[in-house]
Parts: C-alpha cells; sequence; structure tokens
C-alpha cells in the first residue's frame, strides 16, 4: 500500500510538473507571438511612412495613405479591439455618434495606448460639434502617433471653423512634412491668403 502510494504521487507530481511546463511554454509563445505582432506592425509602419513621404504623385502616394490606414484600423495584438473600432467606425459613418462614442471610449478604457481609438473618438466628438473634447482626443492621439496626419488634418479643421487660422496653417504645415500629397495641405495658401488679410 505504501509503495503504491509512493508511486501515485510520483505520477500525479509528474503529471503536475507537464501541466505547469505546458502553461509556461503556452503562455510564452502568446508573449512572443504578441510581441512579434507589435514588431511587425511597427516596422511595417515606419517603411510605409517613408514611402509616403518620398512618394513621386498622389496616385502613388493615396496607396501608401490606404496601407496606413489599414494598419493604425488593426490592433496590433487583441483582435477583438479591432472589431470593436470597426463597429464603431461604421456606427459613427451611419450617424449614431452617441453610441460610436461609448464604444470607441470602451476602446480607450481597455487599450489607452492605441492611438487609432482616440482618433476615432475624437472625430466622433468632431461631428458631434465637442471641439473642445475632440482636440482633447487628438492632443493624446498625436502623443501616441506624432505622424497622424489624419489628427493633424482634424485639428486644422476643428481650428478653421474656430476661425483660428494661423493655428491651422501650423497643422497643416506639419502634416506636409509628414504626408506632401495630403489633400488637406491644398488649403495651404487659402489660409496664408486669410492671414495676410488679417495683418494688414
Amino acid at each position: 500500500m505504501g509503495s503504491n502510494s509512493k508511486i501515485e504521487k510520483s505520477k500525479l507530481m509528474k503529471s503536475i510538473f507537464k501541466f505547469i511546463l505546458f502553461i509556461n511554454l503556452f503562455f510564452n509563445s502568446s508573449i512572443i507571438f504578441s510581441a512579434a505582432s507589435e514588431y511587425y506592425h511597427k516596422n511595417k509602419l515606419e517603411k510605409f511612412f517613408i514611402d509616403l513621404k518620398n512618394s513621386k504623385n498622389l496616385n502613388e502616394a493615396i496607396v501608401v495613405e490606404k496601407n496606413i490606414w489599414s494598419l493604425w484600423n488593426l490592433h496590433p495584438k487583441n483582435q477583438f479591439l479591432t472589431n470593436k473600432l470597426e463597429l464603431g467606425t461604421e456606427l459613427m459613418e451611419n450617424g449614431q455618434h452617441n453610441y460610436a462614442y461609448k464604444i470607441f471610449s470602451n476602446i480607450i478604457y481597455e487599450d489607452p495606448n492605441w492611438s487609432e481609438a482616440w482618433n476615432k473618438r475624437a472625430t466622433v466628438l468632431f461631428l458631434m460639434k465637442e471641439y473642445d473634447l475632440s482636440l482633447d482626443d487628438i492632443k493624446k492621439t498625436l502623443e501616441l502617433e506624432p505622424r497622424h496626419f489624419g489628427a493633424l488634418t482634424g485639428r486644422a479643421q476643428i481650428y478653421i471653423d474656430l476661425m483660428e487660422y494661423q493655428k491651422a496653417l501650423d497643422n497643416l504645415i506639419l502634416t506636409k512634412e509628414i504626408y506632401p500629397f495630403s489633400r488637406g495641405v491644398n488649403i495651404i495658401p487659402k489660409l496664408e491668403k486669410i492671414l495676410n488679410i488679417e495683418e494688414i
């Protein structure tokens, strides 16, 4: 009886050890996969921004722009958050701004370091005419992703609506440095003209 008890205990200990080993391997491989995914995401984004700045024409730039937006809208580690962002975006585009705002806020709560969640909430706040709150979210977006040309042009639009033309111009100049073919920078001459008129 004592011998059998020792054998059973030994088997149990081996089983526990194998289980712990399996859990550790699974957990570590998940971390590695997540880190690799994030690294790939970051590297692709870096390449696209180089391509964007070096684009030779508008058509070429638009292709790169779409690639950047695709990555921005894709959470580097969490497919569930990506799906929630898609839902919120669809609701926003359909005019369901309050519901979209709640979804974007929930995503930010779950991952406050995802720049696109802040940008999407800034967008819906802009559509709701909540300019001060939108500017707060744009600021956070740009802290996380300083090259976010969408946030910069969005902030420029808010400043135009508020008739703060110098601030709008400053944001579009920054946009042009990142994305020379951005359609938003086409109004730079108009803003410069307005500012010149006001100075006279």
